[in-house]
């Protein structure tokens, strides 16, 4: 992982690490995700089993194939080890995909593998419950592990699509 303040190097991929701190500061929306700075802070309960959780219900991308808005409900949930994920530097961070052309799949992990390595965190999920295009639905689920022993852990509240019907 880089350090604050640091650049990337030629060889960084979409889902390396990159922090240059955000917060306290204007900072403009990212024009790609590979731009994006994910903020890391001291987690002030280090030790503690907690699950933070952050939710994304305007979640927009763009699809690789039309170009046309692809919109997701995102709910991200993770138990903080060293560090907390500074809100401010996820919503650049996933307003970032707005320009951003990928497949759900890509998407739903790409920030996955993101967050885990900017992090560290003792366990994450990140559930994508994309609305449908051309009639499909598309939910993506991903989880680095087993939850930790003895955590609460919510539902995470969305219904699954129904149609019209």
């Amino acid at each position: 992982m880089l350090m604050s303040g640091s650049r990337p190097s030629p060889g960084w991929r979409f889902g390396d690490a990159v922090t240059k701190p955000v917060l306290g500061r204007p900072a403009p929306l990212p024009a790609s995700p590979e731009e994006a700075v994910l903020d890391t802070v001291a987690n002030p309960h280090r030790g503690h089993g907690y699950v933070v959780r952050f939710t994304c219900p305007e979640f927009t991308t763009l699809c690789p194939v039309t170009g046309q808005p692809d919109f997701a409900h995102l709910v991200i949930d993770y138990v903080p080890e060293a560090t907390i994920l500074e809100s401010k530097s996820l919503k650049l961070f996933l307003g970032s995909f707005r320009n951003h052309s990928a497949f759900h799949e890509d998407c739903t992990l790409g920030i996955a593998h993101r967050l885990v390595a900017a992090l560290g965190p003792r366990w994450l999920r990140i559930a994508g419950y994309w609305y449908p295009r051309g009639g499909i639905p598309i939910d993506v689920f991903y989880q680095t592990g087993e939850p930790p022993a003895g955590l609460w852990l919510p539902d995470p509240g969305v219904a699954p699509y129904r149609g019209r019907g």
